[in-house]
């Protein structure tokens, strides 16, 4: 009887150990294969394909210049005996901004100009003469042609009192001024500098091989060091016709439109000339493309699948590129995580 009863009991205990031994086996089959699922499942962002506008350029650094800028030097020498503007001034053109003591030049001007008033009435009354033939031709001859000396000698120190006033040539603004007042000044000593800030140039020196590309009138756009975040336009201005043997550049120059205050002369900044320009074409953000050797692929997701397409592309415009052949309109690309998928891989959309 106790015989028959162990009996039982092992057979009961080994019955349970089995059914233990099956159910965990069971759990970890279902947990290896929930493992193995969940890898299958990339985790990427994505964007649609947009249409927009999309520019070609070539871009060059450049520093800008002052299209019209005026060293002002002192024609005639004495002391500087009035400065009427400072550095940061509007000026006009033929506005006085300095004058130089003006007294010597005066009197010698009038002094010149009453010998020629003596010299013009001996010239009349000689050639009243001469036509009633009562003097010689060369007297009078002689008397014309002093009088003549005598009127450009006047013409010059009335020329030198005129210049005791110093104008600026053109309209700007006052940006240097060497001088100070009572400093004695000689003939062509340098005074002030007059910049005019509307327009401001920007001097380019493109390869030769781009030349076909570039035209007057073309936009440009620029960022400066110096204002950060802003894009200021402007046109192209003039092109060199000749391509500099040494260097193999071309000159281009390009005037910045008006009314842009901020860009100052000898800032620096990178200039971007817009040669073609592509309306309501496809466009997929630069992060999608996957470069292999000479194709470009994408990854585009359908029915929360990864497929791999390939595509042309074309012009690059900041952080987008221009699909010219490969995608159609509502189609879906990666973004991110491409670098992990192949075709057919099951994906989970990331929403940021």
């Amino acid at each position: 009887m106790k015989t028959q009863q162990l009996g039982t009991f092992f057979t009961a205990a080994a019955l349970s150990i089995f059914t233990f031994a099956a159910c965990s086996n069971g759990e970890n089959n279902d947990n290896m294969n929930d493992d193995k699922d969940s890898t299958l499942v990339i985790p990427v962002e994505i964007m649609d394909v947009s249409r927009g506008t999309i520019s070609a350029y070539y871009s060059n650094t450049a520093t800008l210049e002052a299209v019209e800028e005026a060293n002002i030097v002192s024609k005639v020498r004495g002391i500087i005996q009035e400065i009427s503007v400072e550095e940061g001034d509007e000026v006009r053109a033929g506005q006085v901004i300095a004058k130089i003591e003006d007294d010597q030049y005066r009197i010698e001007a009038e002094r010149a100009k009453a010998t020629l008033d003596r010299m013009y009435n001996d010239f009349q009354r000689n050639k009243e003469l001469f036509e009633k033939e009562l003097i010689s031709a060369e007297v009078y001859e002689n008397s014309r042609f002093e009088y003549e000396a005598q009127k450009s000698a006047y013409e010059l120190t009335e020329l030198n009192y005129q210049h005791t006033s110093i104008k600026s040539p053109i309209t700007g603004v006052i940006s240097d001024r060497m001088v100070k007042k009572g400093n004695m000044i000689g003939t062509d000593q340098q005074m002030f500098t007059v910049t005019d800030f509307d327009p401001i140039q920007a001097i380019l020196h493109v390869p030769e091989h781009e030349r076909s590309k570039i035209r007057k009138g073309q936009r440009t756009e620029l960022l400066a060091d110096a204002v950060p975040g802003i894009f200021f336009t402007g046109r192209v201005e003039r092109i060199s016709p000749t391509i500099d043997p040494t260097t193999g550049t071309f000159k281009v120059t390009i005037y910045m439109d008006q009314g842009q205050e901020e860009l100052r002369p000898g800032m620096f900044g990178r200039v971007k000339i817009v040669y073609d320009t592509r309306e309501n074409t496809k466009m997929i953000p630069k992060a999608a493309i996957i470069s292999e050797d000479e194709t470009q692929s994408v990854f585009v997701i359908k029915d929360s699948l990864a497929f791999r397409k390939i595509i042309r592309t074309g012009y690059i415009n900041g952080t987008n590129i221009e699909v010219i052949d490969g995608l159609e309109d509502g189609e879906i690309v990666v973004t991110t995580g491409q670098g992990s998928l192949t075709d057919s891989t099951k994906v989970n959309i990331v929403r940021l």
